[in-house]
C-alpha cells in the first residue's frame, strides 16, 4: 500500500479533524501517503482530491467542524455514482479510502467495499446511533454544550417561575435527549423511541409546580412527532394550569459546533490510528469504533442501514428521578 485517501461525510461532528490528523500521521508513520477528499462523497465524484502531509493536519486538533468539508451526496447512493467514486479512486492511484462519518457516509464506505475497493470507516456521528461503537465522535462535545445550557437556562427559569422546553438535535435517535434530560434533572423528556403526549407533558409539569419547583424543564428530540413546534403552542395556552411561563430554546447545529472536549479529542485520535491499523493488515471492510473501553472493528455488512437502539430503562430512570 502506497497511498490512502480520507474522507469526513454527513453531519459535521466535533473531534473529526483530530480523526483526520491522526489518520494522516498513522499512515506517514507506515510509509504512506495520503490525499484528502474535500466535500465528503460529493468531493470524491468530482475529484476533489487535495495532498495531505504530516504538517498539512498540525494545529486542527482543537479545531470543531472538518477542515476537509463535508456533504450529503444523494448520487453516490446509486450504482453509477458508486462506479463514478472508484474511477476517481483509481485515477489517484489510492490504495485504501478512510470514512470518518455516521449511518449514511458508512453505507456509502460499505458499498465501496462490497465493489471491490479497501475500505474502513471511522464511527463519527453526534447522534450515537451507530453500530458497532458504544460512543462515536462528537457525542460528548454535543452533551457538554447542551447541558452548559441548560444549566444556565435553570438560572433564569428559577429567577422568574419559568418553564423551559428544549429542543436538542438527534434525527430520529432520543440519546442526546435522554442523556441531557438525566444530566439535567428535566421533569419530562420527549424522544422518537417512546413518544409521550402534549396533556402528559403538561401533567408532570403541573406535579412539579405542586411539588414546590420554581422550574420546570422538558427535554425534547429534534425528532420526536411531539417536538418543540408541536408543544411549545399546547404548553403556553396552558401557563395558568401549569403554574410557569414556558419559554423555548432550539440549540440546533449550535450542538454541533466548538472546540472538542477531551474525551472526543482522544476518541477520534484512538479510531484514527486504529483505522490505519487495520489497513495495515489488510482488515478492509470494517468500521471503527470504541466497544467496552477498546478500539475495535465490526463489520461495515453488519451495520450498514441499521442504527443502534436506545437502553428505554435509562427513560424509566429518568422518570423516577424527576418525582
Amino acid at each position: 500500500m502506497r497511498q490512502i485517501a480520507v474522507l469526513t461525510s454527513g453531519g459535521d461532528a466535533p473531534g473529526m479533524n483530530a480523526a483526520i490528523r491522526a489518520v494522516v500521521r498513522s499512515a506517514h508513520a507506515q510509509g504512506w501517503s495520503s490525499w484528502g477528499v474535500e466535500d465528503g462523497f460529493q468531493g470524491l465524484l468530482d475529484g476533489g482530491f487535495r495532498p495531505l502531509g504530516v504538517r498539512d493536519v498540525g494545529g486542527i486538533i482543537q479545531q470543531g467542524g472538518t477542515v476537509l468539508g463535508s456533504a450529503r451526496c444523494k448520487a453516490f447512493t446509486t450504482e453509477a455514482g458508486v462506479r463514478r467514486g472508484l474511477e476517481q479512486l483509481e485515477a489517484h492511484e489510492v490504495d485504501a479510502l478512510v470514512v470518518i462519518g455516521g449511518n449514511g457516509s458508512q453505507t456509502g464506505a460499505h458499498a465501496l467495499h462490497a465493489a471491490g475497493f479497501p475500505v474502513v470507516g471511522i464511527a463519527s456521528t453526534i447522534d450515537n446511533d451507530l453500530l458497532g461503537s458504544d460512543i462515536t465522535i462528537g457525542v460528548d462535545t454535543a452533551l457538554n454544550v447542551g447541558l452548559e445550557s441548560i444549566d444556565r437556562l435553570r438560572t433564569t427559569a428559577s429567577s422568574l417561575n419559568r418553564g423551559f422546553l428544549v429542543e436538542v438535535m438527534g434525527r430520529n435517535c432520543g440519546y442526546l435527549a435522554l442523556m441531557l434530560g438525566i444530566a439535567g434533572g428535566a421533569e419530562a423528556i420527549v424522544i422518537p423511541e417512546a413518544e409521550i403526549e402534549p396533556e402528559d407533558v403538561a401533567t408532570l409539569m403541573q406535579e412539579a409546580f405542586a411539588r414546590g419547583k420554581s422550574h420546570a424543564f422538558v427535554v425534547v428530540a429534534e425528532g420526536a412527532r411531539n417536538n418543540a413546534g408541536v408543544l411549545a403552542p399546547y404548553l403556553r395556552a396552558k401557563e395558568t394550569v401549569l403554574g410557569f411561563d414556558v419559554r423555548t430554546t432550539i440549540l440546533g447545529h449550535v450542538q454541533r459546533g466548538g472546540t472538542p472536549t477531551a474525551f472526543d479529542r482522544l476518541l477520534a485520535t484512538r479510531l484514527g490510528v486504529g483505522a490505519i491499523w487495520h489497513l495495515a493488515r489488510e482488515r478492509f471492510g470494517m468500521l471503527v469504533g470504541l466497544r467496552r473501553n477498546e478500539v475495535a472493528g465490526r463489520s461495515l455488512e453488519e451495520i450498514a442501514g441499521k442504527t443502534k437502539p436506545i437502553d428505554l430503562r435509562l427513560l424509566e430512570m429518568a422518570r423516577d428521578l424527576a418525582r
